[in-house]
């Protein structure tokens, strides 16, 4: 009895696990009949030949299977084991492997409708295979991108992804930033695997690669000083930190030497930050080798055969019903610009005369570049200030000052350009002639400036352009009070200004900018912003306002003004420091200035102006 309920036992034992294990399988078996049972709309059949037979893919029915193929991972994931598991998903994976062959399948040889670029899978294995491929990528980019590492960038305003792919730029001294990247990590990791005493070997093979890398790059600063066997070195490193990361690390000690490197990095950065501020503020200081070498080459010329002015053309230089221009200039290749925009936009360039005031060091050099130079019927006088007056002022150049507003996000910065001393000596050169146009020597002219010699200044003295971002109130309020002027009054600017010398002469207003740069200079160190504050107290309430179309300012500053505005203004001002003849122009604001140059002149060739 004893042996046959024993039996009986063994018996029920196999019973039961014969009935676990066809739990386990019959589940499986059934969804794997499923899985390769059904087959969907763009599903290939097994006896069609796909050489031959198109095949018109339905994007829905494909999605479909793509969901119900997902459905089945997801369910074996929570049903079958481990083992089954990876079975499975090897299966799912040739199934998904099938559809897209039929894609390619589709496109290369199919006929029919085919599926909207932007509804069908991407893979990894169609890029760049077909033309649809192409699309796809396209249909992407507009959604978004994609960044280097295969997400989707996400499509806004000031997105740093898409700024990335936009501004991509190839990196230089790769392999030297690499090196350096490896130091600093294993750096890191070297305290932690030295304080190890089983690891002492490790340690010594760590250090001798921290070193040897060391060496190299004491000794190199660019890929092409590195040895030709860097790579194995670097690859010795890789091998070396990725081992160093499998033992346990203090966190201190990375965390040490990691603050270690952004502090490094941050003073890096600064010190990059102010020697780009230095550099900027040489070039924009700093005459260019090409214009010092065209001013030199000039008065070498000219002592070598003098030029002299044609007696001819003396009673036309003080002839008042001839149309006179004033600029103030130290720069050839600027001033010849300004004088050729606007003979070239004049509808009577008989009738213009322009007057050059220019240094002692410049005044050879000009003279004989308009004596080389003709533009139209115009006539050019060049004259050096240093000797036309007795005190012997040295020429002051038309004064620009930084003017910020606002704090944080919303500060912006103007350019607010005035007189210099030497314009109050213009009524004292120029005895003879009642009106004048005066221009400063960074403007271009684009249209007739002939209808301002008929302007009706209603007795004012200076018609310019008026800046109303300055109240006159809110920057003058320190020195004389805040009573003192209208809080609508604005601040005015050079660059484009009519001069009524007649009532200039009855109001003495060259003395009364004396007395106020004495009265002004007590108050203020700089003999810059004395000439500010005299200048606006002189001309106050004696300033014509011109239309804002006749001159637009910030051509040298802002990179923001609109193209439309620029067509349109008769004269462009580049104040500011970005001049159109320097590096740092703004080049989409440069075309205006360049198209007046006279490029055909020898002495621009050889010193490389053209350039």
């Amino acid at each position: 009895m004893a042996y046959a309920g024993k039996k009986r036992w063994k018996g029920l034992v196999v019973a039961v696990l014969g009935l676990v294990l066809l739990s386990m399988l019959v589940p499986l078996l059934f969804l794997l009949g499923i899985h390769n049972g059904f087959q969907g709309y763009g599903s290939e059949q097994p006896n069609s030949p796909t050489h031959t037979t198109p095949i018109i893919i339905n994007t829905n029915s494909n999605q479909a299977e793509e969901d119900h193929v997902k459905r089945v991972e997801n369910l074996v994931k929570q049903l079958a084991p481990p083992i089954v598991q990876e079975i499975l998903k090897n299966i799912s994976h040739k199934a998904e492997n099938k559809t897209k062959n039929q894609v390619t399948v589709q496109k290369n040889g199919g006929k029919g409708f085919p599926a909207p670029p932007q509804d069908v899978p991407q893979s990894p294995s169609l890029k760049n295979n077909s033309k649809v491929d192409e699309k796809l990528e396209m249909i992407d980019y507009a959604k978004g991108g994609i960044d280097e590492s295969g997400k989707s960038c996400e499509l806004k305003f000031g997105s740093y992804c898409l700024w990335r792919q936009e501004h991509k730029e190839e990196m230089k001294d790769s392999m030297v930033k690499k090196l350096k990247d490896s130091l600093f990590v294993a750096r890191a990791y070297f305290p932690t695997i030295a304080k190890l005493p089983s690891q002492h070997k490790f340690s010594g093979e760590m250090k001798q690669n921290i070193q040897e890398l060391e060496k190299v790059l004491s000794e190199s600063t660019t890929d092409a000083d590195l040895p030709s066997r860097i790579g194995k070195k670097l690859e010795r490193m890789h091998a070396v930190i990725a081992k160093a990361k499998t033992f346990p690390v203090e966190c201190h000690n990375v965390d040490k030497k990691l603050r270690q490197i952004f502090d490094m990095t941050a003073d890096e950065a600064n010190f990059h930050m102010k020697q780009s501020v230095f550099l900027y503020q040489l070039a924009v200081q700093t005459m260019p080798k090409s214009l010092h070498c065209l001013s030199m080459r000039l008065t070498v010329e000219f002592f070598r055969n003098p030029v002299y002015d044609k007696e001819s053309l003396a009673s036309k230089y003080n002839d008042p019903a001839l149309q006179h221009y004033v600029i103030f200039s130290t720069n050839v290749l600027a001033l010849s610009v300004v004088i050729n925009s606007t003979v070239m936009h004049a509808k009577e360039s008989g009738k213009l005369v322009f007057h050059v005031l220019t240094d002692q060091q410049n005044y050879f050099a000009m003279k004989l570049w308009f004596f080389r130079n003709t533009y139209k019927e115009a006539i050019v006088q060049v004259l050096n200030l240093e000797e036309l007056d007795s005190r012997k002022l040295y020429l002051a150049l038309p004064v620009e000052f930084r003017v910020s507003f606002g704090i944080g996000a919303e500060a912006r910065t103007e350019y607010l350009s005035i007189f210099s001393h030497s314009h109050y000596l213009l009524p004292e050169i120029f005895r003879n002639l009642e009106k004048i146009v005066v221009l400063d020597e960074d403007v271009v002219v684009q249209q007739d400036l002939s209808a301002l010699w008929s302007l009706n200044m209603e007795g004012k003295v200076n018609a310019a352009v008026q800046f109303c971002s300055v109240k006159l109130s809110n920057l003058m309020k320190s020195y004389v009070g805040e009573n003192s002027f209208d809080k609508t009054s604005c601040a005015w600017m050079s660059g484009l200004n009519v001069i009524d010398l007649v009532k200039w002469r009855e109001l003495d207003l060259t003395e009364t900018y004396r007395r106020f740069v004495n009265e002004v200079s007590t108050q203020v160190e700089l003999n810059e912003a004395a000439a500010l504050y005299a200048s606006l107290l002189t001309f106050k309430d004696l300033i014509y306002p011109l239309d804002g179309v006749w001159a637009l300012s910030g051509l040298g500053n802002d990179y923001n003004i609109d193209m439309s505005a620029v067509t349109k203004a008769a004269v462009l001002h580049y104040n500011g420091k970005m001049k159109p003849w320097l590096d740092l122009g703004i080049p989409k604001y440069k075309v205006f200035w360049k198209k007046f140059l006279n490029r055909d002149d020898q002495f621009l060739t050889d010193c490389n102006v053209n350039s």
